[in-house]
């Protein structure tokens, strides 16, 4: 997937290791991504990656970690 250079401002979206940048990659998308960013967040990470980032993430904004909650209890 191509990221776009506002959902990772601070830094080249291109030089983005999915494996290593995990946690960071996963709160920029439940936090700003868009339809098609979140779906390749659920085809590339598995429900129980997505929701460690929920429990112990110190970015992910308040309404961000209670919507997630919510989807990933389902």
């Amino acid at each position: 997937m191509k990221f776009r250079q506002s959902l990772f401002w601070d830094t080249d979206p291109s030089k983005i290791d999915l494996k290593a940048n995990a946690v960071y990659v996963m709160e920029r998308v439940m936090d700003f991504g868009r339809d098609d960013e979140v779906r390749w967040l659920w085809n590339n990470y598995n429900k129980e990656q997505l929701m460690n980032v929920v429990r112990n993430s110190r970015t992910l904004r308040p309404e961000t970690k209670i919507l997630w909650k919510l989807i990933l209890q389902q």
